[in-house]
This record gives structure tokens, sequence and C-alpha cells, in this order.
């Protein structure tokens, strides 16, 4: 079983209230999703044809709003990244968490176990000087850090042309602002051409980040844009999944943008929405609580085609 794997900065499942965008904006394909709910806490625990919604805590018994860098690392290693180093960090991971990382780092484990993985996201030429100079500076994601540290194939502007790639707005509005060569596409478009990308690996992630700077700005306006964008992403990518060789999830590592009448982040748990196999997910669904559950569900996935396929020889007695 392939997985591809979504993170999307900055997104929690808030209240079903005006001051949140996911209910005041319409979703019709977040909707279909969640069989006509919306991305709130009420819809936790939706289980439907092809989608689960899971909340996960983005705390994690450690006093304080999450922050990115934290979260993001717990994430990316499944370690309790805040407990480790005594709080929560936000903005860039420091040295202790770039460690962290470089040991423990996902794509780092995943290779070791053999299996074929990806980052998705296109960068801009300025970003391969400095990758020659080996990443200097500490001002780089956690993953960035940990496809540094995995050893993988950094995507520039010309595997974006040519479909490898995608930039991490999605649409390529922001490269055609910059002056950058690059066909704008639309949100159904880049579904279409992420999960084409994934069916080359066994794992393949893709980050968003637009939601968290948005959430910061507290604009309404800029809200519903990026929340359109993604509704239409999400609602494709549903649209689109094979359920018996590929699952989908979709995280974030803290919340924001659920609640624009605070431009911090907030308490509130972050969804896991699965889309896929519905043996799969029922099998997941007890084991994910907090962030740092993700990367054993991604390995459970990984191994799911032949612990499948061993319990229906089982089941015939062969």
């Amino acid at each position: 079983m392939r997985s591809l794997f979504i993170f999307i900065d900055g997104i929690g499942l808030g209240k079903g209230d005006s001051d949140n965008p996911f209910v005041s904006i319409d979703t019709p394909g977040i909707s279909r999703v969640l069989g006509g709910r919306r991305l709130t806490a009420d819809a936790v625990n939706h289980s439907g044809p092809l989608a689960t919604l899971l909340g996960l805590d983005a705390v994690m018994s450690v006093p304080g709003l999450p922050q990115s860098a934290t979260g993001q690392a717990s994430i990316f290693t499944g370690v309790n990244a805040s407990a480790f180093l005594g709080g929560h960090l936000n903005g860039f991971p420091n040295e202790a968490l770039r460690k962290l990382l470089a040991s423990r780092g996902w794509f780092k484990q995943l290779k070791n176990a053999g299996f074929r993985v990806s980052f998705a996201n296109a960068y801009r030429p300025p970003f391969f000087e400095l990758l020659r100079r080996g990443l200097p500076g500490n001002r780089y994601s956690c993953s960035t850090l940990i496809t540094y540290y995995g050893g993988l194939h950094f995507h520039g502007l010309d595997d974006l042309r040519a479909g490898r790639a995608l930039y991490m707005d999605i649409t390529n509005n922001i490269l055609q602002r910059m002056g950058y060569d690059a066909p704008l596409i639309t949100p159904e478009e880049g579904a279409d051409r992420l999960l084409n990308i994934s069916r080359f690996y066994h794992f393949t992630l893709f980050e968003y980040f637009l939601s968290d700077l948005a959430g910061h700005l507290g604009d309404h306006s800029e809200a519903c844009r990026v929340i359109n964008d993604l509704d239409r992403f999400i609602g494709t990518l549903y649209e689109l999944v094979d359920p018996e060789e590929e699952l989908i999830i979709i995280t974030s590592d803290h919340g924001n943008l659920e609640d624009l009448a605070c431009k911090d982040h907030t308490l509130n748990r972050v969804p896991a929405l699965l889309i896929g196999d519905p043996l799969l997910r029922h099998d997941l669904k007890p084991r994910l609580s907090d962030l740092t559950d993700l990367l054993p569900a991604v390995r459970k996935t990984l191994q799911w085609g032949n612990n499948k396929e061993h319990s229906l020889k089982k089941q015939r007695g062969s």
C-alpha cells in the first residue's frame, strides 16, 4: 500500500461559529469528503465509505501553545519534540531539534526500511545555491531538513514544469508573481499531479503552509482564498484516490486558521483525515491519538498490502 502524506500548516478543528472560516466559507469539496459535515470538532470520528476524520492532540502534555518547530519535528520523527526540549518551539528547529531530525527523520527511517520515498515540493533556484554550500544557517523547515538528512533529491522548477513536483501553493500563482516561468494550474490539476507523482513511490510528502500565514494575518479574504484552494484540492484527491492501492493522510501541526478572532496558535486538536481503504482506516483509528502516532501509522500503511494478503490467505485456509 502506498501512502501520500499531506502536511497543511496551522489548521485545527475549531468550533462551528462565525470566527471559523471553515464554517463561514462554503467548502463543498471537504463537505463531500465528510458526508455533508464541515471541518470542525463536531465532525471528529466521522467515517464514510472513503474517509475518516480524527482529532490529534498537538499539545502532547507540554504546557503552552503548540508551535511549528516542535509540532513538525514530532510528526516527522515520531518523537514528542516538545517534551524532548522541555517546551514548545516556534519557527525553525534549533540545534537540538536538527540533531533529532538528522537521526530520526522519517525519510531516513523509511529509506533504511527499504521504501522508495519522495518530498514532492519544488524549490526555487536560490535554494540550490544554499544547498551547494551545505544549507548554511538555521532557517530551514523540518521538511527541508529531513529531506536533506535523508539524502533525497530536491526538486527544482525543471521538475515542476515536467510534472515531477508541485509548488507549495499548489497553483504556481506565487511563482508567476515572482517572475518565474511556471504554468498556472488549478487546485484540481495540482491534486491530480500530486497523486500521479506519488504513484512512483511507496511514500510521498507534500507540504502547504499558506494556511498558517493566513491565520496569523487574521484576514478573512486571504483565509477564503486559501480555504477555497484547499477545498478544491482535497475534494479532487478524494475523487481520484485508488483505495485499494493508496492511503492519503492529511494533517497539521497546530491550530490557527480555524479561529480568525485570534492571530496566534490555538489549543485545538488538529485533523487527521484518512482517505482510502476502509479496513485500513478502521485499523489505524485507535492508533492515532497525537502527532507522534503519525509515523507508526505510515509504517502500518506501507506494510498493509502484505498483511492484508496474509490475512486473506489465512481466512481461505491456504
